[in-house]
């Protein structure tokens, strides 16, 4: 088989991408490979297994991953992409771990106290030790998306600095793909949870809470409770109290909808004037949210995978295929005494 550009696949530690497989075919002459459904069936089950931990960043189990992986892409021709012909390359990032937290929200006499996991799932990517709001207002700001390229502004020039932003998950054409603004259901970056707290640090919010729909999100509730309820990790950054927003967190649609209502406001009518190019930002007038959590904040060395396949006639035009290696790992055990998270699905 020729390969006509440099093809390297990089599996990476911690980035939320795609799913990676060896590629098929690539152009050039030679026999067509076929997809081996038991081979691939065997890689789950291996990188999935209880003896892989779950695949955590910067545990004894990554250690594992790399090795079965680098045997992997050298049964499959690949040659070390890494520096110094090593098959891994260092990345250094921040280790967030988030304890004691307790979280409320309140209108005039009701107060709802939340519970991490349940009716909230709160955390932070901005070094501290310690993160406390107390009756910070909320506003809700449709989609949470600046998409000037695509003539789209639900901010609308509000001075949103020390408010808490209210989002809904994924972006207006996933309701009404006719819409077309954002590629139907394709789900652009503006889409995901990362971007919604990127940008909420761009407009000086204190805090982020994206209502958790199973639809829109791709996933259920529990998948957020258990992916914010373990140490988060975030590369170094030379402004991390710019870039990054004080409180990162999920509410339960319910209890958004219990909250709406409660500031004389129809959640999905709101909803619904969020997939308008219009939209105005609407604060929930009287409420208010309140955290605290400690946070340990420390450095961790992982490391990407890297595997290289040289090209013959485009040797120095290169071809990049990502994903991640890695899982949520252990935490706290389930009602069997099971602590791992194995990850089948996602991504094994």
């Amino acid at each position: 088989m020729r390969i006509p550009s440099s093809f390297v696949a990089v599996l990476m530690a911690g980035a939320a991408l795609s799913a990676c497989a060896a590629p098929a075919a690539l152009e050039g002459s030679g026999p067509v490979a076929a997809f081996d459904a038991a081979r691939i069936a065997e890689d789950i089950r291996v990188l999935s297994d209880d003896s892989f931990e779950g695949r955590g960043i910067a545990t004894p189990a990554e250690q594992k991953v790399i090795d079965y992986l680098s045997r992997q892409y050298a049964a499959a021709g690949f040659q070390p992409g890494g520096p110094n012909g090593q098959w891994t390359q260092d990345v250094i990032l921040n280790r967030f771990t988030q304890s004691n937290v307790q979280a409320a929200l309140k209108l005039g006499d009701w107060t709802l106290p939340m519970t991490q996991g349940r009716e909230v799932a709160l955390s932070t990517r901005r070094p501290a030790e310690h993160v406390s709001l107390k009756d910070a207002p909320l506003v809700f700001v449709g989609y949470g998306i600046t998409a000037p390229e695509r003539n789209w502004d639900d901010f609308k020039g509000q001075d949103l600095r020390g408010k808490v932003l209210v989002v809904l998950v994924n972006d207006a054409d996933f309701e009404e793909p006719a819409l077309n603004t954002f590629g139907g259901k394709a789900m652009t970056y503006y889409g995901r949870w990362t971007y919604k707290y990127e940008e909420a640090a761009r407009q000086g919010a204190a805090g982020v809470l994206i209502v958790h729909e199973t639809a829109p999100a791709s996933y259920g509730w529990q998948t957020v409770a258990n992916s914010w309820g373990v140490p988060q990790f975030d590369i170094l950054r030379q402004n991390a109290a710019a870039e990054r927003v004080p409180v990162e967190g999920w509410i339960q649609r319910d209890v958004a909808v219990d909250l709406f209502r409660r500031a004389g406001l129809d959640f999905e009518t709101l909803k619904a004037q969020a997939r308008r190019r219009d939209f105005q930002p609407v604060p929930l007038t009287g409420a208010g949210f309140s955290t605290e959590f400690d946070v340990a904040t420390s450095q961790v060395t992982t490391h990407n995978v890297i595997a290289r396949l040289p090209g013959t006639t485009h040797p120095d035009e290169t071809v990049l295929y990502t994903a991640h290696w890695d899982h949520i790992g252990m935490g706290e055990p389930d009602e069997t005494g099971d602590r791992i998270f194995n990850g089948a699905v996602d991504n094994a």
